[in-house]
């Protein structure tokens, strides 16, 4: 991964927790749900990343001389 990929993920986690905990805060579900999602997005997006570093390092592995 990347680290401008995971900063990026990073930075989208926290706008969604402080999105969350506004609409927590303020009893405004809306904005509250749209923290959650982006979130879930972020975790989406890591999980994703993790997983192609994880395939390159297995390809690495097996194709070493």
């Amino acid at each position: 991964m990347s680290f401008t990929d995971k900063a990026k993920n990073k930075a989208q986690d926290a706008v969604g927790k402080a999105k969350e905990k506004v609409g927590d805060v303020t009893d405004n579900d809306d904005l509250k749900r749209d923290g959650q999602a982006d979130q879930a997005e972020a975790a989406a997006k890591q999980a994703g990343e993790k997983a192609k570093d994880t395939a390159k390092n297995v390809k690495d592995t097996f194709t070493k001389d």
